[in-house]
């Protein structure tokens, strides 16, 4: 058994992560379209921290990049073994880490870094900067870093579709986490909620320089059962549009994931002041 409560919980259900993401397309295909925008075309050190099963390492694996995966959880990155040998794609390194603690990488290592889980895991403030921090470490100066953020009003969406009625019976509590963020169930252990105001300045305390931020399910969130049945043309023009609706900063709240990206300064002001 996983003696962390969030790498334990994902080792129990370590399917649902990538299957998440065949319900929820337009999550994953606005976010590789952010990912495409920013990251240049040649091969690049990767690494992704938190990355599960390994959706995001695989494609970017198919690209040429060479990617470290690093999570809680042993038995989403066996997944993300298979599903990479079934491409006849192999990931460079796989590392069994708390975000936390990436003292297992090398400074400077990465000429990227996806932070697309862990901080929704982490409940207090000095535990998410220190999350951010320790992505920034591993950052080469210039480097760019990928950070996902569950918005604090998607669990409201969700249960205003599928069970009301618990809201209202649990109201203190649920009235509480709109005040605080702080998930109080034990269903996603540890999980913290984000208004889009407070993301920014968490991201520019550790000294990034924010390049975009976007809401990566833009209105569709909640809304896609049609939408996953798109192909071709019809689904290309969804995810633009999508993507130019989650652009807008009027939209995010109407998301249910925030895609963060920031560049790490060439030289840092202690840097300069030497």
């Amino acid at each position: 058994m996983n003696d962390h409560p969030v790498g334990n919980y994902y080792d129990q259900c370590a399917g649902r992560e990538w299957e998440r993401l065949d319900r929820h397309r337009m999550e994953f295909l606005v976010t590789r379209k952010v990912l495409m925008e920013f990251l240049p075309d040649q091969s690049l050190q990767i690494a992704d921290i938190g990355g599960g099963p390994g959706r995001y390492s695989i494609y970017l694996t198919s690209l040429g990049h060479q990617i470290t995966l690093v999570d809680l959880s042993k038995a989403e990155m066996e997944i993300a073994r298979e599903r990479a040998d079934e491409a006849s794609l192999q990931i460079q390194q796989m590392l069994q880490a708390n975000a936390l603690d990436l003292s297992g990488l090398s400074d400077e290592q990465f000429d990227a870094v996806l932070l697309m889980g862990p901080l929704y895991h982490l409940q207090e403030g000095s535990d998410r900067q220190r999350a951010v921090r320790e992505a920034m470490r591993i950052l080469k100066p210039g480097g760019l870093l990928f950070a996902a953020f569950i918005t604090l009003f998607a669990p409201f969406r969700d249960y205003s579709a599928a069970d009301p009625e618990a809201v209202f019976a649990e109201r203190t509590s649920w009235l509480k986490m709109l005040e605080d963020g702080r998930n109080f169930g034990e269903g996603f252990p540890g999980a913290y909620f984000s208004h889009p105001n407070e993301i920014l300045p968490l991201m520019e305390s550790c000294d990034l320089e924010t390049l975009k931020m976007i809401g990566v399910e833009g209105v569709a969130a909640g809304h896609e059962d049609n939408i996953n049945r798109l192909q071709g043309e019809i689904l290309e023009f969804w995810v633009d549009l999508i993507y130019r609706l989650g652009s807008d900063q009027a939209c995010w709240g109407a998301s249910d994931h925030l895609l963060y990206v920031g560049r790490k300064p060439v030289c840092s002001i202690g840097r300069v002041l030497k």
